[in-house]
């Protein structure tokens, strides 16, 4: 077995629990920051949490300007946008608030602001050179954790293509999870944020990069999705189910961050690339198809994954086991209103070629347990149309 070397990333601080999100102006003064921009989308921004956010920021006697333009699936073109306005605020660190598209925007926006360029430049892994500027990331869903990830994923608007980028300096600072900001979520992002962390769980722990470490964030984040995410899409106001979803999305983020991901990931991205669909969406589709092409590689995982999801297993073969995990997924996918496939989201057959071909060369693709010829790449994508 060859020698290898794994690593272990996270913020430096990491704020959890009822009323987190006032300790914004506090930490942001504790980092001899002055101007914050505040990094949201328009409906938060609609809705006054941004405002409520830079309340905090105020009280402490600091002040931060909005930049509510980070729309579903990021663009280059929203990171200059808040580039400009950053620059313009003469801001001295970011706030990022909302899932996972306002604080990809907002890594985007601080790795261009301290590496200069274009964020194209940073595609891939490890491509800057310079730590982004100070991050603060507010998290108000339960599924992306890229509140606390090295994880940054950009739309490239001239080539309909995700941009992976992996690189330890868009690490945020400081990372809080306050599930008073996610009762309001609608039953339906509720949904496939949830899907999102599970996806992130199981993959992290399928992943060739898994650790003891990764996997023992998994197994416990797959345990917490099964027991309280159909509670929270029944009822967004139930905070028991909303604190452990929390957790959860928290857990997978610290696997996947560390151990990786695999081809649901790579193949989602570019669902969002050309359709610009909802990530959730399209990783908890794609997630039953994609492990049942990996079954043969991890089918001990997989018999570990059907026990956290609640099955019993005992006395059963390893691959009756391994494929009650499929169906344990499947049944929740189904129990909280994921749709059933991607033609009915309007994906067309003739796409699957560069769907397959651009999927291959995402990031993501490296760690999966199974390696797939690109014939086999689109036969996934078919079986989840």
């Amino acid at each position: 077995m060859a020698e290898q070397v794994f690593g272990f990333y996270m913020p430096t601080v990491n704020l959890m629990g009822i009323g987190a999100a006032r300790e914004i102006g506090g930490r942001m003064k504790s980092y001899g920051k002055k101007k914050a921009l505040i990094v949201t989308d328009a409906g938060l921004h609609q809705l006054g949490v941004a405002d409520q956010i830079a309340a905090y920021v105020e009280e402490a006697g600091l002040s931060a300007a909005i930049f509510p333009g980070a729309e579903p699936n990021p663009t280059d073109h929203n990171v200059e946008a808040g580039l400009a306005v950053y620059e313009q605020e003469q801001c001295d660190c970011i706030i990022s608030l909302g899932g996972g598209s306002s604080h990809d925007c907002a890594k985007g926006i601080g790795l261009v602001a301290a590496n200069g360029g274009r964020i194209h430049d940073y595609e891939g892994v490890d491509r800057s050179d310079k730590p982004m500027v100070t991050l603060l990331a507010i998290n108000t869903t339960s599924g992306t954790a890229s509140e606390m990830t090295r994880f940054c994923i950009i739309t490239d608007s001239s080539r309909h293509v995700k941009m992976a980028i992996v690189d330890k300096h868009v690490t945020p600072t400081v990372s809080i999870n306050d599930p008073l900001l996610t009762v309001k979520k609608p039953a339906g992002l509720t949904a496939a944020t949830g899907m999102d962390a599970l996806t992130h769980a199981v993959e992290a722990y399928v992943s060739t990069g898994a650790t003891p470490i990764t996997d023992a964030c998994a197994l416990q984040a797959i345990r917490l999705i099964s027991r309280n995410l159909r509670q929270a899409v029944a009822n967004g106001e139930d905070l028991v189910a909303r604190e452990n979803m929390s957790y959860a999305q928290f857990l997978a983020g610290m696997a996947f961050n560390n151990a990786s991901l695999g081809y649901v990931h790579a193949i989602a991205h570019q669902f969002g690339g050309i359709y610009n669909l909802p990530h959730g969406v399209c990783n908890a589709i794609l997630l039953p198809h994609v492990e049942r092409f990996n079954l043969i590689a991890k089918a001990d995982r997989f018999a570990d994954i059907a026990e956290a999801l609640g099955e019993n297993i005992e006395g059963l073969p390893l691959r009756e086991a391994a494929e009650k995990a499929l169906d344990a997924i499947v049944a929740l996918s189904a129990d909280v209103g994921i749709p059933s496939g991607f033609r009915e989201l309007g994906a067309k057959e003739e796409d699957i070629e560069l769907l397959a071909v651009n999927a291959m060369n995402d990031a993501c693709a490296l760690t999966n347990p199974r390696k797939a010829s690109l014939e086999e790449i689109k036969d996934i994508i078919r079986a989840a149309y």
